[in-house]
């Protein structure tokens, strides 16, 4: 991919609570700036707060901090003015866990990842999904449906990532994630949506 495509593309990047995934959601940070986005991370208040067995939640703060070269926003408050300032050209949500895939696709807005996307939507731009839920294929399969069939939603490939032991589990592709994003922008699904 030509990463001057993505050149001073202004992404949100969204992180939700799929803590397994944010030491990969970090190189995936540093893909989406070494081609050229300029990134404006978002956590949600469960990532800004928790430590995990798979990071403390300083350390995550600290490493998006030092390759973004922006402070997370952290708050409602904070994400309220994306839309309204049009800070945005895509809005992303890596990952995108299963319980906020049920909010985005109920209009519930109650986070600032949530808050991000509902203020960013105001302008008619596109937000792109990292689906990461061991439900995807059982309770979050009808709210990928619903978010499939909206306008402004894009989806980053994904696939099965246990099929013996976790049957219904899904996790998108990261590697997609900058040629979602130039799909996106240009209003097109990248496909095949399921790997």
């Amino acid at each position: 991919m030509d990463s001057s495509i993505l050149e001073g593309l202004r992404v949100g990047v969204g992180i939700t609570g799929s803590f397994c995934t944010h030491k990969t959601i970090l190189s995936t940070l540093e893909k989406l700036v070494k081609d050229g986005a300029d990134v404006y991370p978002i956590f949600s208040e469960n990532v800004s707060k928790t430590t995990t067995r798979f990071m403390e939640a300083d350390e995550l703060r600290a490493k998006v901090t030092e390759i973004t070269g922006r402070e997370p926003i952290c708050s409602i408050k904070e994400a309220e003015p994306i839309g309204p300032k049009k800070l945005l050209d895509v809005m992303t949500v890596v990952p995108c866990t299963g319980n906020t895939l049920a909010k985005l696709a109920c209009a519930i807005t109650d986070t600032p990842v949530l808050m991000a996307c509902k203020s960013h939507l105001r302008n008619n731009r596109p937000i792109v999904i990292a689906v990461s839920t061991n439900d995807a294929l059982s309770g979050n399969a009808k709210n990928i449906g619903a978010l499939l069939g909206t306008k402004n939603y894009y989806f980053v490939p994904m696939r099965q990532d246990d099929p013996t032991n976790k049957p219904f589990s899904v996790v998108a592709d990261f590697d997609k994630l900058n040629q979602t994003i130039v799909y996106a922008a240009r209003g097109i699904q990248m496909q095949p949506i399921f790997l």
